[in-house]
């Protein structure tokens, strides 16, 4: 059978790469040329382990290809997947313009019996009125249209799409989408159309609570010297909540992922003259967490003007090229503001990505460089070779007072301590035996 799969950056990407190697004959279109060129010379749009070794597969195998052309990726096809990363803007409003112009331009050249597939996050209704669009431009047109809602990681992606969780179909009739994903071995939930778009509400919201309760409970025990690790390990351990709760105190989420679904939810509400008060207060959680940081900085180094700050970390999640709404951005602009220089190091940002940014921020080659001179270095990403830095060699490069900001909670407080820094973590109000 054949696949087209309309947009293909990070989620496009991958979806196209690991349904060819599913079987399947499929052709990714997008309107940037750059970018599918890029792709058919087996280059990935985005960092993903395994990616570009599974387009390069694909393209070899000749059941993989991309094109700019609209009606050449959709002709003949017996499913067409709509799989932008649908954007959002500054204030995580989701703008799906893109996915209407996409339907809009497949419409006329879908094949008798086509399945239409929406696999992009979109809020509640979006499918019907994709279907809806389709029809108004090619009235003749005979096609079912199902919600598939992507559960994709960054950093994980190709291993949660080849091995989902489980998988939700939203659909009159479910016989097509259970038809495309019949080699996945995965649970299989079936809904109707509406029901499979809030469960990537849910689920993101869910999370996104999840990660907003921990960083508010976090703030608490800074105030009366609690250690909210330990906290989240009680809650862990207790089987209401269960052990892969998402409870780690730190920084806001970032990606516009969850906060996308989170301000859906509210809009939804809004709509129908609901205030959904625990949604909205997790939001307003995320968005104060990241200020927490800046008031730790000053705590130590009472005024940071003429501060070198080293920041590590410049992603918004580890494993990911990506910098979309991440934390480590908010965190250089309030540094600039109060006049300090930034050095940052990250292994993988997409400079593209950074150009906006580059005039806040001297990028360095490796955290060395950037502890060097530094009179505090913040770590705002937790990619796991920062655990193997040396960092006696660190404190030996920095400035004092030599404090390191943790702000993702992943050293050993006391170790730190004990080298000599003034280690501070985020919920871990605990002075470290060393610091005592």
């Amino acid at each position: 059978m054949k696949v087209c799969v309309l947009g293909i950056w990070h989620l496009g990407s991958v979806a196209s790469a690991c349904l060819a190697e599913l079987g399947f004959q499929v052709t990714g279109v997008d309107e940037d040329g750059a970018r599918v060129e890029a792709l058919n010379d087996g280059r990935a749009p985005v960092f993903e382990p395994g990616l570009e070794e599974l387009v390069a597969k694909g393209l070899a195998a000749g059941r993989l290809s991309f094109v700019t052309d609209v009606s050449e990726g959709v002709a003949g096809a017996d499913y067409v997947l709509i799989a932008y990363d649908t954007p959002v803007d500054d204030r995580d409003e989701v703008d799906l313009s893109g996915l209407f112009a996409a339907a809009r331009a497949a419409a006329p050249h879908l094949a008798a019996d086509a399945t239409i597939v929406v696999s992009s996050q979109v809020p509640v209704g979006t499918c019907e009125r994709l279907a809806e669009a389709v029809r108004e431009t090619n009235p003749a047109v005979e096609f079912a249209i199902g919600c598939v809602p992507e559960n994709l990681r960054l950093g994980q992606a190709v291993q949660r799409f080849m091995t989902p969780d489980f998988l939700v179909f939203g659909a009159a009739s479910h016989e097509r989408l259970e038809a495309l994903f019949a080699a996945i071995d995965a649970p299989k939930l079936r809904t109707d159309l509406r029901t499979a778009e809030m469960t990537k509400h849910a689920i993101n919201a869910y999370l996104a609570t999840s990660i907003s309760f921990i960083n508010e409970i976090a703030n608490l025990c800074d105030l009366v010297g609690a250690d909210a690790f330990q906290v989240a390990e009680a809650l862990r351990l207790d089987s209401r909540t269960g052990s892969e709760t998402p409870l780690r105190p730190g920084l806001a989420f970032g990606g516009g992922t969850l906060a996308r679904d989170m301000k859906a939810l509210r809009g939804i509400g809004q709509v129908h003259g609901y205030e959904p008060a625990l949604i909205s207060g997790a939001i307003r959680v995320n968005e104060r967490q990241n200020g927490t940081v800046l008031p730790r900085l000053k705590g130590v180094c009472k005024g940071l003007r003429g501060l070198t700050i080293g920041v590590l970390g410049l992603t918004y999640k580890p494993g990911t090229s990506t910098i979309r709404r991440s934390p480590a951005m908010e965190i250089i602009q309030a540094l600039n503001a109060e006049g300090a220089a930034v050095k940052a190091y990250d292994p993988r940002a997409d400079e593209a990505e950074l150009r906006p940014y580059r005039h806040l921020f001297v990028r360095y080659d490796d955290a060395y460089a950037v502890a060097d001179g530094s009179q505090a270095l913040i770590l705002t990403t937790g990619w796991p070779q920062f655990r193997e830095l040396d960092f006696r060699r660190i404190r030996d490069l920095m400035g004092t007072p030599w404090l390191l900001l943790d702000a993702q909670n992943m050293l050993d407080a006391n170790e730190m301590s004990r080298l000599g820094f003034i280690y501070q973590g985020i919920g871990r109000s605990r002075v470290p035996e060393a610091q005592r």
